[in-house]
């Protein structure tokens, strides 16, 4: 290990440190610092930047959705180029906001948690049934899975090519190491309130039952994953399901199975909704995070010190418990 990673590491425990120092210090002083905090940079705060300048008092929104669909906040150690609490409150804002008459939705994303990707879905319908307001999607190199699950209400989805998409399912995994603790005669000591507290636990070998048990689960999800594609695509069950076996496809065979409709990008989806819904004059938007103190703090880790193992594994460790469940997602975690 070179002294470059060194530093590193020991930068990361003295910020651990530090940061730990700040915490207990306002919690002993003022017990509110969470509050001080976003005085000095509410986060519900939402900034409109203007794309296209309109001739009328209509507009149309411009969202971007792109990484894992999870709701983990940002930190110090562990950026996320998708915030959930964020995107919501665009939703949020759009519902309210009479001025806004359509949306331009950009999915890049290969999916992610269930919970979140239905939290996007209510939202989208609810904006669409109850304010009226149609939504188009633009696809960019990957829409899979969660990432599908928040397009499917689409009153149009345009893809590129080789815009990655489908991956029609869900999955749920763990890893189990029993057989390599017992190799290095590492023990485990589980107390538990019933059979099944440890269920999908990595220390010991999942019994049919529980299998049967959580296989129940995923396919309440895929069923209500299919309903909703065919809810949104006007498609039967049966030739949803036809595609519906977590099969990827390009922006091709998307369109020839009822998946998406035309070949385009963002710039094409905000031209057909304004033609399509005569928005013409209307202001194209887009909205971004309010930048105030709380920003200057932003900086992470991986900037400072570049991307490598001793940081990522920094990381790991200080980030919340991952504990296994149920994902409409595409590839690795």
């Amino acid at each position: 290990m070179n002294s470059k990673r060194w530093i590193a590491i020991i930068a990361a425990t003295a910020l651990v440190f530090v940061s730990i120092g700040i915490n207990s210090l306002s919690y002993i002083f003022t017990r509110d610092f969470n509050s001080f905090w976003n005085s000095l940079s509410d986060p519900s705060i939402i900034t409109e930047y203007v794309i296209e300048e309109g001739r009328g008092n209509e507009r149309i929104a411009v969202l971007t959705l792109d990484g894992v669909i999870q709701d983990v906040p940002s930190s110090l150690f562990a950026s996320s180029s998708y915030d959930h609490q964020f995107f919501m409150q665009q939703l949020d804002t759009i519902y309210e906001d009479s001025t806004v008459k359509g949306v331009v939705l950009i999915v890049n994303s290969p999916g992610g948690g269930v919970m979140e990707s239905s939290d996007i879905y209510d939202a989208i319908r609810a904006i669409q049934s109850e304010r009226e307001i149609p939504f188009y999607v633009a696809m960019g190199g990957m829409a899979a899975s969660g990432g599908y699950y928040v397009s499917a209400p689409a009153e149009k989805i345009f893809v590129h090519p080789e815009t990655i998409t489908g991956s029609i399912g869900v999955i749920m995994e763990s890893v189990n190491y029993a057989k390599l603790a017992e190799k290095y005669g590492i023990d485990f000591n589980t107390i538990k309130t019933g059979p099944y507290k440890d269920i999908m636990s990595s220390t010991r070998e999942m019994t049919e039952e529980e299998r049967n048990m959580l296989q129940e689960m995923v396919n309440d999800s895929y069923e209500r994953f299919v309903d909703i594609v065919a809810e949104g695509r006007h498609m039967s069950i049966e030739d949803v399901k036809k595609v519906a076996d977590g099969r990827i496809m390009n922006g091709r065979q998307a369109i020839e199975a009822g998946l998406a409709d035309e070949t385009g990008k963002p710039g094409d989806a905000i031209a057909a909704l304004k033609e399509d819904f005569e928005l013409e004059n209307a202001s194209v938007i887009e909205y971004a995070p309010s930048e105030g103190f709380g920003s200057l703090f932003g900086l992470k880790l991986d900037g400072l010190f570049g991307r490598n193992m001793e940081t990522e594994l920094i990381g790991k460790l200080l980030s919340d418990y991952d504990s296994p469940r149920m994902m409409y997602l595409y590839g690795e975690k």
